[in-house]
Formats: structure tokens, C-alpha cells, sequence
């Protein structure tokens, strides 16, 4: 019995170095991303090769779950897609920031956040533009889209989409 443990420990210590010294495969580059994927990943076409590993990883995800996916959530993924390929690097760097933030708050003041939130996505366009006070051009209109910070009811600060410089 002894030795079967020991046999199994020693194993399972030669399997942990083996997997450990094996480094991730490197996420494909946009030329070798299938036709299907390139479709489904179309808006992240031009920015593709400069990605991060993680980030080309956790897109290649979506783009496998995405067939599965129902034709509304996928319409709402790619409208989520251009809106985050439109970020400017610091604006998704915010973004991820504040969604770290996010994840952090006790689960009341997520109900909260979320509440308020809904409200305000209730409110008719002419309304959200009476909130934003300082802009001219209404917020965006699109189901799903993050409306500018200053849209946003206090406690809300969420990216708009804008042309990368």
C-alpha cells in the first residue's frame, strides 16, 4: 500500500513538472484564424495581431460558443464587439478597470448598481439626454451599448464607443 503511494505521489509530481515546464500554445494569428472565425471576429480584425494572448484567447472562446449562441445574443456580441474595437487602448483600459471595480462591491451594491442602471436604460432618449447635460448628441441608442460617462446615473461610468485616433 506504502508503496503504491509512493509510486502515485511521485507520479503525480513528474506529471505537475511535465505540464508546468510546457508553455501555453500561442493563440493563432488573425491569417490563420479559420474563415468561420474571421467572420464571427470581423470588428477585431485590424487590432487581431496586437492583441494579448489572454485577450486573443478569451475572444477565440466566444467565437466557438457563438454558433450556439441565439440570433439576438448574437447580434448583441457583435454590437458589443464593435463598441469594444472602437475603444481607444486607454478607454478599454478603463473599461477593464472599472469592471474590476465592479466585481469587488458586495453583492447589495451590485443589486444597487444594477437597479439603477435598468432605470436609467428605461428612461426615453429625451430624458438621458437632460441627464448628460453637457453633450449635444444623444447617447447611444443601440440595445446593450454603454452610454457615455456623463449619461450614466451617479455611481455609473461606463466607455462610449469613439473612433480610435
Amino acid at each position: 500500500m506504502a508503496k503504491a503511494s509512493l509510486a502515485l505521489a511521485l507520479w503525480f509530481c513528474i506529471s505537475l513538472s511535465a505540464f508546468a515546464a510546457t508553455p501555453p500554445k500561442k493563440p493563432p494569428t488573425w491569417g490563420e484564424l479559420s474563415s468561420e472565425q474571421k467572420q464571427i471576429l470581423a470588428p477585431l480584425a485590424s487590432d487581431w495581431d496586437n492583441l494579448e494572448p489572454a485577450r486573443r484567447r478569451k475572444w477565440l472562446g466566444i467565437a466557438k460558443r457563438y454558433p450556439k449562441m441565439k440570433p439576438d445574443q448574437q447580434v448583441r456580441v457583435q454590437r458589443r464587439m464593435q463598441a469594444w474595437a472602437n475603444l481607444s487602448p486607454k478607454e478599454r483600459q478603463a473599461a477593464r478597470e472599472r469592471y474590476r471595480k465592479i466585481e469587488t462591491l458586495p453583492p447589495d451594491k451590485k443589486r444597487s448598481l444594477k437597479q439603477k442602471w435598468e432605470e436609467y436604460n428605461r428612461l426615453p432618449e429625451q430624458e438621458r439626454r437632460k441627464l448628460s447635460g453637457k453633450r449635444g448628441k444623444p447617447p447611444a441608442a443601440r440595445p446593450g451599448a454603454a452610454p457615455a460617462p456623463s449619461d450614466a446615473p451617479p455611481g455609473i461610468v461606463t466607455p462610449t464607443p469613439a473612433a480610435k485616433p
